[in-house]
C-alpha cells in the first residue's frame, strides 16, 4: 500500500471520529486528523517490520485503520475533558 493511501486512511478515520463526537472545534478536528495519520503510519511501520503483512497485502489497510483508531482511543481516554452532568 502506498504511503499516501496510508495517510488518507488516517485522515479519514480521524475526521470521522471527531465529527461523530459531540461538541467538536476546529483545533480538535486538526488534532484528531494528525493523530489518525500518526496511528495509521505507526501501525503500518510496526506491521511491516514485525512481518505481519507486506505493503501489497490487504491486511495493511486493516492494520492502518486499526492503528488510527487505537491511537485516537488512547488519546481520548487519557486527555479528553470529561463532561459532567
Amino acid at each position: 500500500m502506498n504511503l499516501v493511501i496510508t495517510m488518507l486512511i488516517g485522515l479519514g478515520i480521524g475526521t470521522m471520529v471527531e465529527l461523530l463526537l459531540p461538541g467538536h472545534s476546529k483545533s480538535e478536528l486538526v488534532l484528531a486528523v494528525l493523530l489518525g495519520i500518526a496511528g495509521a503510519l505507526l501501525a503500518r511501520l510496526v506491521g511491516e517490520r514485525g512481518g505481519w503483512f507486506t505493503k501489497a497485502d490487504p491486511a495493511s489497510f486493516v492494520g492502518s485503520a486499526l492503528g488510527a483508531i487505537v491511537v485516537l482511543l488512547v488519546y481520548g481516554a487519557l486527555f479528553r475533558r470529561r463532561h459532567r452532568l
